[in-house]
């Protein structure tokens, strides 16, 4: 039973790092036509959002879509590598 006490401290001590590693990690994407650009955090936080020009309505509303989804599909990315090199082995579905 200490057994597995002290195994479910260890992977609640790994999730806490986990988090904390993802919080640091920042990144930007960009949308394809590159006149919205976002900032995130690895715990999907957007930290930024700029729009370039003047674009209309229909065309932001496609480029904000392009980034965020984009940016989410990165930040799942980092978290699979992150969760990688703090336990030692893939997690299917973060990937």
């Amino acid at each position: 039973m200490f057994d597995k006490m002290k195994e479910l401290l260890d992977i609640k001590k790994k999730a806490e790092e986990l988090k904390r590693k993802l919080e640091a990690v920042t990144f930007e994407i960009s949308s394809i036509d590159g006149l919205v650009k976002i900032t995130m955090n690895g715990s999907q936080e957007v930290q930024d959002l700029r729009i370039q020009g003047d674009l209309e309505k229909d065309s932001l509303e496609k480029a904000l879509k392009d980034v965020y989804n984009r940016a989410i599909k990165r930040s799942h990315e980092l978290a699979a590598q992150k969760m990688k090199e703090i336990t030692g082995f893939n997690l299917p579905g973060l990937t």
